[in-house]
């Protein structure tokens, strides 16, 4: 890892927090895959679409390893809810839908600050309970259901598996890679791995300023772990690196899990930054970590 993030540095790219939003988009897409595993090729890859939460179709994109009628993955993908997008989560998403026999379908869900808090949960929320209830018109399986995504795509996915509950959506596993769960930057990780850790606290602010204002920064919909009951959510599968500024609020919101009775398997990986489950070219354990949340996919959606 502490090779890795030497040449990261050594590449001296400009940091997107000092960019515009859209030269941020730009720069991540260009270097979202650098590290990431070739893309395994798939039997169906579909371009598609989804309702999106202001009643406008969404662009998403489905991964089905057979043409059978396979249980599904919707995906989040990480970026600050200000980057990101399908093309700089495919490799990830087609190794998840290889790895587990599992279909997984991406959203494009709307990006701040065109679109700020909460639209990208909106967004979510109409893909989700759509999937849940048409499934099968993309030939797959809505009642074996699961919701995932890494950084703020995991906060997305933690998010939806609540509202899951409270509309009655029985979801199989909600799978959170290294998501943000906290209103505000109090935790000991965020101190102690504010810079030189791949995402630096700066960023971190810079993300959170476009996408939502301090004043709403306690909604649960934002900040996961303050939601008033978690009772009843769906089993969860946490996966964390160990020196990620967010790794403390991820492992809070794992004990509040716990606490309220919901199966939680969690794996912290020793030594690792966040984003590193799209490094497998350069660090085994981005392997490791693919198994692991594929092998919880395919337990939980019983393939």
């Amino acid at each position: 890892m502490a090779g890795v993030l030497d040449r990261i540095g050594r590449a001296r790219r400009t940091p997107l927090h000092h960019l515009a939003p859209a030269q941020a988009r730009a720069a991540y897409a260009r270097a979202a895959e650098v590290l990431d595993l070739p893309r395994v090729p798939m039997p169906r890859v579909q371009e598609i679409e989804l309702p999106g939460g202001d009643g406008r179709p969404r662009p998403a994109r489905l991964y089905a390893p057979s043409d059978a009628r396979l249980p599904l993955l919707l995906y989040l993908h990480g970026g600050g809810f200000v980057i990101g997008g399908l093309e700089t989560h495919d490799s990830l998403c087609r190794q998840l839908a290889w790895r587990s026999g599992c279909a997984v379908v991406a959203l494009d869900y709307r990006l701040a600050p065109e679109h700020p808090f909460p639209a990208a949960v909106e967004d979510s929320w109409a893909a989700l309970q759509h999937l849940a209830t048409r499934g099968q018109d993309l030939g797959l399986d809505g009642s074996r259901l699961a919701v995932g995504g890494d950084s703020a795509g995991g906060t997305l996915a933690a998010v939806a598996a609540i509202h899951a509950r409270d509309i009655g959506i029985a979801l199989a596993l909600q799978l959170l890679i290294t998501p943000g769960t906290a209103a505000h930057a109090d935790s000991a990780s965020r101190r102690r791995f504010a810079r030189g850790f791949l995402l630096d606290d700066d960023a971190i602010a810079w993300f959170f300023d476009q996408y939502i204002p301090q004043a709403q920064r306690e909604d649960w919909r934002f900040a996961p772990l303050l939601a008033e009951d978690l009772e009843g959510v769906a089993s969860a599968g946490v996966i964390l690196a160990e020196c990620d500024p967010l790794v403390d609020e991820g492992l809070a919101f794992a004990d509040r899990l716990r606490a309220a009775g919901v199966d939680v398997e969690l794996e912290l990986y020793r030594g690792l930054t966040h984003d590193f489950m799209k490094m497998g070219r350069a660090i085994k354990e981005a392997k490791l970590a693919l198994d692991t949340a594929a092998a919880l996919m395919k337990e939980r959606l019983d393939p």
